[in-house]
């Protein structure tokens, strides 16, 4: 079955390493992936996004569909506003809590889960860098696209070695602060 992310945020969030390492673990365990990345030329700082595709059968159109996405994740106004339409209705989008605010009409259309993404990073880890890492435990927690082990695994072997232990904390805090989301949205 087809799952469609979408990760967002701003040039230097590490967005891209969150979806690569989602496409990498699907294809991994002997599935189908796609990540379609998007971002200006500015090298930090402007909206990016990444598209992931996860299937068990092969992917013949590289893009997600816009208005059928299941789960976004967005670290920023700028990034949210412009990417949010191409999340489906009912569809889940994670936002942090304090970076961006969704309009009143969106949490009518849209699950909208709130989580301090980057001051995890900041204050639990000490190293902001890790948004990333905190990010991709939230979307493998709350998306259920792909297990769990699969990522946490990828993970591991894509960050670099001398922060890795950083990075383990980070993806563990990431899949608690969704877990007591979940608890709270119920």
């Amino acid at each position: 079955m087809r799952k469609q992310l979408r990760f967002c945020g701003v040039g230097g969030q590490g967005v891209l390493l969150a979806g690569e390492i989602l496409a990498e673990s699907k294809i991994e365990s002997g599935g189908y992936a796609i990540k379609a990345a998007s971002y200006t030329s500015q090298v930090r700082g402007g909206p990016t996004k990444v598209d992931i595709l996860l299937d068990e059968e092969e992917i013949f159109y590289p893009y997600a569909m816009e208005g059928s996405i299941d789960f976004m994740l967005s670290t920023a106004q700028v990034s949210y506003d412009q990417f949010k339409s191409g999340i489906k209705k009912g569809g889940v989008i994670v936002v942090d809590s304090n970076l961006v605010v969704p309009a009143q009409e969106d949490r009518a259309i849209f699950q909208i889960l709130e989580i301090p993404i980057i001051s995890i990073a900041k204050n639990e880890i000490g190293n902001v860098v890790t948004q990333s890492i905190v990010a991709l435990g939230i979307a493998v927690e709350l998306s259920q696209a792909i297990d769990r082990d699969l990522v946490f695994e990828t993970m591991k072997k894509k960050v670099p070695s001398k922060v890795l232990d950083l990075n383990i904390k980070a993806y563990e805090l990431g899949e608690k602060y969704a877990r007591e989301q979940k608890l709270v949205s119920k």
